[in-house]
């Protein structure tokens, strides 16, 4: 069993396995896109599946594929029939933004993956286009379909921005009446990968869900799994659930148990710091996986508290401005 240093258990990893994406969400990054790392400064696929079988001898029983956008890279089915044959990983998920998904979802089925959560910000054609500069809104909707037909465990998660998708918030959560799904809204977060606005939050976790009750006063408190990033709700007489999840306001800290892995190594203990080692850099060295291992132990026994504390320990003092496509979702 992995704990860190404030007796939190950690068993779940991020890892981020490219940072190119095939849509450009102005919160994610700049509408050019970002400085995109060369080949060799990603992981390959080899150094992953390394560190994942060491992470999870050590006690991490879930990981997430996440990017960028993880189906953009070559190949990469190839590396989670591999990931999902690890022996102790008990669970193996996915993030995807839907646009290359849909003709996967069966594979992806029969390698035992079965959470995917899919990234939706708005169920309108226009919306979509503005706020991600590309027009796929439909696949992304083929993709939901095919995963409710597969009987997919489904989370559709939605950043909620101020004059951007506030007519969406009603609309996506009249899609828990049919479908068994899962929808959750996401406080926005600074990581737009130019640095050129950090949130002044106006929609926290309160004035979302205070916005659904206005139009389901009926909506109640439903208990949070374990580890839960979410407060999560039921609609009675609804198939699915809703979300909120205080990315910005940082109130779930208390019970983190996970850990993030960059496409280019870095290991990061909260989403709010800046990285605290290079585990790539450790293996294309020549490391052994005890080395590894105990530089990993020691870096969990330094984590933050929070996502407040690891942001005024940034090495960088300048406003967060990474993307969220480089930190690994």
């Amino acid at each position: 069993m992995l704990l860190d240093n404030h007796r939190r258990t950690i068993n779940y990893l991020r890892l981020g396995v490219t940072d190119r994406c095939n849509l450009r969400c102005f919160y994610c990054m700049p509408e050019k896109g970002i400085d995109w790392l060369k080949r060799t400064e990603l992981m390959s696929y080899e150094e992953l599946l390394r560190i994942c079988t060491l992470l999870v001898k050590m006690g991490v029983e879930k990981i997430r594929i996440t990017g960028g956008e993880p189906f953009v890279r070559t190949d990469i089915m190839q590396f989670l029939t591999s990931l999902s044959g690890l022996k102790g990983l008990k669970e193996l998920a996915i993030t995807t933004n839907g646009v290359l998904t849909a003709p996967l979802i069966p594979e992806l089925k029969k390698l035992g993956i079965r959470n995917i959560n899919l990234s939706l910000d708005t169920l309108d054609r226009n919306r979509f286009f503005a706020i991600t500069h590309r027009d796929e809104l439909p696949a992304v909707l083929d993709t939901l379909e095919q995963l409710l037909h597969h009987n997919m465990d489904v989370k559709l998660n939605a950043v909620v921005m101020q004059g951007k998708n506030l007519d969406d918030i009603i609309p996506l959560v009249e899609l828990t009446k049919q479908m068994p799904i899962s929808v959750r809204f996401i406080e926005e977060m600074p990581f737009n990968g130019d640095g050129s606005h950090y949130p002044i939050l106006e929609w926290d976790h309160v004035k979302i869900l205070n916005t659904i009750k206005d139009i389901y006063p009926g909506i109640r408190k439903i208990t949070d799994p374990s580890y839960s990033t979410s407060y999560n709700y039921h609609i009675p007489g609804h198939k699915g659930n809703v979300g909120i999840i205080a990315a910005y306001t940082r109130s779930f800290c208390g019970t983190c148990n996970r850990i993030r892995i960059t496409p280019q190594g870095m290991l990061k203990t909260c989403l709010y710091d800046d990285g605290v080692m290079n585990i790539r850099d450790m293996v294309r060295v020549g490391h052994n996986d005890e080395y590894i291992q105990n530089s990993l132990i020691q870096a969990l026994s330094n984590r933050a508290k929070d996502g407040w504390e690891a942001e005024k320990n940034r090495k960088e003092k300048n406003p967060v401005h990474e993307s969220m496509a480089t930190i690994g979702g």
